[in-house]
């Protein structure tokens, strides 16, 4: 999606031609694996961060325009809303050095971007869904004025034929209705990339299917939205929601949402760009003038624009993605699961934690999706979304009795998990200390049974029983958030609360 797309209507024959081309770029697909022609591996990964842009007291600020123009760094680029940013870091070999090098390029672009968001009063805030957001932010009046926001929001709103629904039912419910796709800008989240060959795409995709529950539930940072204390996680029930391009009766008919975590373990990465073309109509119709399958004939490596820009419109958690780069073809693993922040420090400890459970998962002689029923994963995930680090998840029993037991995510993390992703660490080649260290953060996380979400939940509910209103303790909480987030220690070492409500609670007493 971060192609250019040049706004415009589409009709039918542009649809029907768009299908024949890509179909072609299946073809195309399946001829590049058949002949091996893919790059060799070089063990790189990418991170990517949304932000969310807010004001010294905690309410979100539509000018991401003004923010980019003063940071003038390609490193930055828009996101759906006017509040938001992304950041990209450039591919990294893993190994080594490589988490603390990511995190001091984090930590020195991210003061950066909030010095110059500071220019105009507003700061870099990375958090899930930025609790202090009202239903009269998200309207499509602030989308990102980009034509590719505007016509993919145009065409899913024809798509849908009606308002989209939200109706979220957590700790409480919330209902209410959409004009626009703005709402899905609510979510700001962290993505991980992994080039694998294809080989080893489908080992590596499915360990990551099956580790994604975990991520959230020790990751979880996004419990509110519009006023309401939802799941502790957030992000998925609202981005299917707000992305749904369903109307009931065609939900009532099984036909899948455009996000999802998917219905199977797979085998190949055609499979799931198969599945692409297979279940969902074209949004952006837009047709390159590459003939796929004469640039094979001719000894080129297609760039399979329809398939890469279809791919871009299908939300799923771990997304295939198709690149070429210097001429070779290679495959990408992005994982999409995890929430922004709470620090650049939890976010290269949540990274670390995926890398290393990923590459062990994926060599395990007994692969866990073998033992793992793919419905159960799917269970997992939803489990974990609503209940965070408190969740209880279904895993396979270790030993040769087999079967599965409901266990709890903190107990199963810390007493099987990190072990794995200490030993895929290492087999990635990582600095025994950072391993450590990383992984360690974790560790205490599930010790403590603290992650963004509860931290969240649990200052926001001590402001209530300070007496302070549902807005002003959500905007309290939100700067509080903002101030340990650029202190920078780990979340679990935050203490709960608002130091100025404890002050005032003291003095009473």
């Amino acid at each position: 999606m971060g192609e250019k797309v040049v706004a415009g209507g589409f009709d039918l024959s542009d649809r029907q031609r768009y299908r024949r081309k890509h179909h072609e770029c299946l073809e195309g697909l399946a001829r590049l694996l058949k002949e091996k022609r893919f790059d060799r591996p070089k063990n790189l990964m990418g991170l990517e961060i949304e932000l969310n842009l807010a004001g010294a007291d905690g309410m979100p600020r539509m000018m991401n325009a003004q923010v980019l123009e003063r940071i003038a760094s390609q490193d930055f680029q828009t996101e759906l809303g006017m509040f938001n940013l992304e950041v990209n870091i450039v591919p990294h070999r893993l190994g080594g050095r490589v988490f603390d090098q990511l995190a001091e390029e984090l930590r020195t672009g991210l003061a950066y971007a909030h010095r110059k968001a500071g220019e105009v009063d507003a700061g870099i805030v990375m958090i899930g869904i930025l609790p202090t957001l009202s239903r009269n932010d998200l309207v499509s009046a602030n989308l990102s004025h980009v034509d590719r926001y505007l016509l993919l929001n145009d065409q899913m709103r024809a798509a849908r034929g009606e308002d989209f629904t939200l109706d979220i039912e957590g700790v409480e419910r919330l209902t209410c209705t959409s004009t626009s796709i703005a709402p899905e800008a609510a979510c700001t989240s962290v993505q991980l990339h992994l080039q694998v060959t294809p080989g080893r795409f489908a080992d590596v995709w499915n360990a990551a299917q099956a580790v994604a529950a975990l991520q959230i539930a020790v990751g979880a940072n996004s419990p509110f939205l519009f006023g309401r204390e939802l799941w502790r996680e957030s992000r998925p029930p609202l981005f299917q929601q707000a992305t749904d391009t369903r109307p009931p009766e065609l939900q009532a008919q099984g036909v899948r949402p455009r996000t999802w975590f998917g219905e199977r373990w797979v085998e190949s990465a055609y499979d799931l760009f198969e599945e692409n073309l297979r279940y969902f109509p074209a949004l952006l119709p837009i047709c390159d003038e590459e003939d796929p399958l004469r640039a094979l004939d001719d000894g080129g490596v297609p760039s399979l624009k329809e398939m890469v820009l279809h791919n871009g419109t299908v939300y799923r958690w771990n997304r295939p993605v198709y690149g070429v780069a210097d001429g070779m073809p290679h495959l990408r693993v992005e994982n999409r699961v995890l929430p922004a922040g709470p620090t650049v420090t939890d976010v290269i400890a949540n990274a670390a934690f995926y890398y290393g459970m990923v590459r062990a998962l994926a060599e395990d002689s007994r692969p866990v999706w073998s033992r793992l029923p793919f419905a159960d994963a799917a269970a997992n995930f939803d489990t974990a979304c609503r209940h965070g680090i408190d969740a209880e998840l279904r895993w396979p029993r270790r030993g040769r009795a087999g079967g599965l037991a409901t266990v709890p995510a903190v107990t199963l993390v810390r007493e099987e998990l990190l072990p794995l992703a200490a030993a895929g660490l290492d087999a990635w080649g990582i600095e025994p200390a950072d391993r450590d260290y990383y992984l360690g953060v974790i560790e205490e996380r599930c010790r403590r049974r603290v992650n963004g979400a509860s931290w969240q939940v649990d200052t926001y509910h001590r402001a209530l029983e300070a007496g302070l209103e549902r807005d002003v303790a959500l905007a309290a909480t939100t700067r509080r958030y903002a101030e340990l987030m650029r202190e920078g220690e780990p979340v679990h070492t935050w203490p709960a609360g608002l130091p100025t409500l404890a002050r005032t609670t003291a003095g009473r007493g």
